[in-house]
């Protein structure tokens, strides 16, 4: 923890009238700045470099005010535990403690069922790895559909915990196919939704910029894609929030 009256660190946290904050240094900032890094419920002060830091802490005692109102529109974390309901791919799937391996089941009414043993964090822990298996699955098939529908060439494809952006690519490069990678937590999302993230990715194959061809792209394979950022938008805080920080 920083103690007012000596150099601060990069990554020192701060207890501000009880908030946490965060310090660190950013070499594209060119000024003090403060920012909701809503996943882990923090705020973030960063400086351009380390003698930066020690002033960052003091803007952050300046405005608690603003820190507090900030933190309060934070979803709580989201335990992983048994009973709770998540929707994997627009399929209910019902978390439960269960002896012997992680392993998920179809249950009589049509639902998935995770089955899981341990308590705590190793429940949680668990329940991770197999969400996210699930999450390369299925994002493996809608990404070989989307390239299919763009004459794209096929990607390597995997799966992250990234916390700004919901997917990336990067394009084949000579004998070196393109890879795409996804947050795991848009496979809770609502289908159509990561169904745009995997269309927007494929299209970044062909197209690797944000201009009206790309678009274009996207638009042919999901239509109006304003609605799914609206919601990444409105409701992403609450996917970060699944599981709590670094799940």
């Amino acid at each position: 923890m920083f103690r007012f009256g000596r150099s601060a660190a990069d990554g020192d946290l701060i207890d501000i009238e009880g908030l946490p904050v965060r310090l660190r240094v950013s070499p594209r900032s060119r000024r003090i700045a403060l920012r909701l890094d809503r996943a882990r419920g923090e705020i973030i002060a960063t400086a351009p470099d380390l003698r930066g830091l020690t002033e960052a802490a003091r803007f952050a005692r300046s405005r608690a005010d603003w820190i507090r109102t900030r933190l309060a529109s934070t979803p709580s974390p989201s335990p992983l535990v048994p009973g709770v309901e998540l929707s994997v791919f627009g399929r209910t799937c019902r978390l439960a403690a269960a002896e012997g391996r992680t392993r998920l089941v179809d249950a009589a009414d049509g639902a998935l069922e995770l089955h899981a043993s341990g308590e705590g964090e190793v429940f949680a822990r668990s329940v991770v790895r197999t969400l996210k298996r699930e999450a390369l699955t299925g994002f493996r098939a809608l990404t070989a559909r989307h390239c299919e529908a763009l004459g794209a060439p096929l990607p390597t494809v995997s799966v992250n915990d990234a916390r700004t952006r919901w997917g990336s690519c990067t394009p084949g490069r000579g004998a070196s196919p393109p890879s795409v990678r996804y947050v795991w937590r848009l496979a809770l999302a609502p289908t159509p939704v990561a169904d745009y993230v995997a269309a927007h990715e494929c299209a970044h194959i062909l197209q690797p910029n944000h201009g009206p061809a790309f678009w274009a792209l996207v638009r042919n394979l999901v239509g109006d894609p304003a609605p799914h950022r609206e919601w990444l938008r409105r409701e992403g805080p609450q996917l970060h929030a699944v599981g709590g920080p670094g799940a």
